[in-house]
């Protein structure tokens, strides 16, 4: 394995990269993200994490394959040892910043259906305190079944050497009425959701 190259929130210093691409579809920035020394926080020969450009919490970072895997559909078992190493560099990040703050909470894991291309694994905290977080769909996406823990996708890949997603099933969750992820509270509309929000961020 590499030696881990890191970014300066940990040890100084960006990452080496590309020249990033320009242009293209939106749906296929992550690939430009991965050779953008600004976003990258740390890579390996076999992954690349980055940060996310519209964070839904204070931390949010995503991890990626340096293989070409467009998406969880596209998953064999020869994937299954990558799927762990990158379960394992979650891990490695979120101890890193538990370490600093004993206060943070993370969950890592996939959207069901995601609308980027190029398979990601989300590291993100429970706090989701951010300006970005401003839709139902981005807090159903998250916080219900549509946010699939990396642990199951794992599972599921082992036991049937691939990932079936139900698209209709899981793109439903997204129009489901919100739910607070503390206390199950139903607020009516997303500014509702923020304000109560707070008053458990405010207890922490």
């Amino acid at each position: 394995m590499d030696k881990m190259k890191r970014q300066s929130f940990m040890h100084g210093g960006p990452v080496p990269a590309k020249k990033a691409a320009t242009g293209g579809h939106w749906s296929m920035k992550l690939l430009q993200s991965m050779e953008d020394p600004n976003m990258v926080v740390e890579s390996d020969s076999l992954t690349v994490t980055i940060k996310d450009a519209f964070p839904k919490a204070k931390h949010h970072y995503l991890i990626l394959p340096k293989e070409s895997i467009s998406s969880l559909s596209s998953l064999t078992a020869k994937h299954v040892s990558l799927l762990e190493h990158m379960d394992e560099r979650g891990q490695s990040l979120t101890k890193q910043l538990t370490d600093k703050n004993p206060n943070l909470e993370f969950r890592q894991g996939y959207h069901a259906v995601p609308s980027m291309s190029q398979l990601h694994m989300h590291v993100i905290s429970q706090d989701f305190d951010s300006i970005c977080l401003k839709t139902k769909k981005h807090w159903n996406s998250f916080t219900s079944d549509f946010f699939i823990d990396s642990q199951q996708i794992i599972k599921m890949l082992k036991s049937q050497n691939k990932v079936e997603i139900d698209r209709g099933k899981y793109e439903a969750l997204l129009k489901a009425d919100l739910v607070c992820h503390r206390c199950k509270h139903n607020p009516k509309n997303m500014p509702a959701l923020v304000q109560h929000i707070n008053t458990h961020l405010s207890q922490q």
